[in-house]
């Protein structure tokens, strides 16, 4: 696939982000434009089809590494019957 040449501008970009964007660039060796770019590929060579993590999976893999473990059942007593409020007062 031929090479493009392609330039992009962008205008009004909020002067912390462009700060932590150079600080970034500077962290890694880079210069800003290399690091814009590598940031744009690792966002966009993602996989297309791949579904959004959800909560349960993602607290599942953040504890993966803790290994296979089985939290205990909590026994629980049966509920109690709800307050009767109306014992309290005469309403005749």
């Amino acid at each position: 696939m031929p090479k493009i040449m392609t330039s992009i501008t962008i205008s009004n970009l909020d002067e912390s982000l462009l700060s932590r964007l150079q600080k970034r660039a500077e962290d890694s060796g880079l210069s800003l434009e290399e690091e814009v770019k590598e940031i744009l590929q690792a966002a966009l060579l993602t996989e297309k089809n791949s579904q959004p993590l959800n909560l349960a999976e993602a607290i599942e893999r953040g504890f993966a590494h803790l290994g296979e473990f089985e939290i205990p059942t909590i026994v629980r007593e049966p509920m109690r019957e709800h307050p009767n409020f109306e014992d309290l007062h005469d309403y005749t």
